[in-house]
């Protein structure tokens, strides 16, 4: 009588050790020369806890940078000096004077005063970058106003 062969059995899946690679368990986080005593291994709470802690760090970092970086950037003031037709839309003469200490750029959001709410009647124009205490005019196209001439309001304060 033959007898049946004998399983072979399952092999738990391998990985590298965290500290020295060797391949050993999954169910395991280093191996026996890595920790010789046998001591518990981290709780994947711990690590996911460091993890998110560098995360919220790095924001945080980050943030603090970026004010630093356009704290001294306007106030900006401006005005609307002038609104005339053209084949696009409006063409819109700005004037926007730069109170800060450094260089900057601010966005004017010009609207219809007898239009309430931001909507598409709202036109957003990007000055160009204005010198610390100097006041610069230029002009912007804009099509989401019409091409009606009408009076119009400017907010470039930032």
């Amino acid at each position: 009588m033959t007898s049946a062969p004998t399983p072979m059995p399952a092999q738990e899946p391998l990985h590298g050790c965290v500290r020295c690679g060797t391949k050993i368990p999954v169910s395991q986080a280093m191996c026996e020369r890595c920790n010789p005593l046998g001591l518990k291994e981290p709780a994947p709470s711990q690590a996911h806890a460091t993890v998110f802690i560098g995360i919220i760090a790095g924001v945080v970092l980050l943030a603090v940078v970026a004010k630093l970086m356009v704290s001294s950037v306007g106030p900006f003031e401006g005005s609307l000096t002038a609104v005339a037709p053209a084949p696009a839309g409006l063409r819109l003469s700005l004037t926007v004077t730069n109170t800060g200490s450094s260089a900057g750029s601010t966005t004017c959001r010009i609207s219809d005063p007898s239009i309430r709410g931001i909507g598409p009647e709202t036109a957003f124009v990007s000055s160009p970058i204005v010198q610390p205490g100097e006041t610069l005019s230029f002009e912007a196209v804009v099509a989401s106003l019409g091409a009606t001439v009408k009076p119009l309001d400017a907010d470039c304060d930032t």
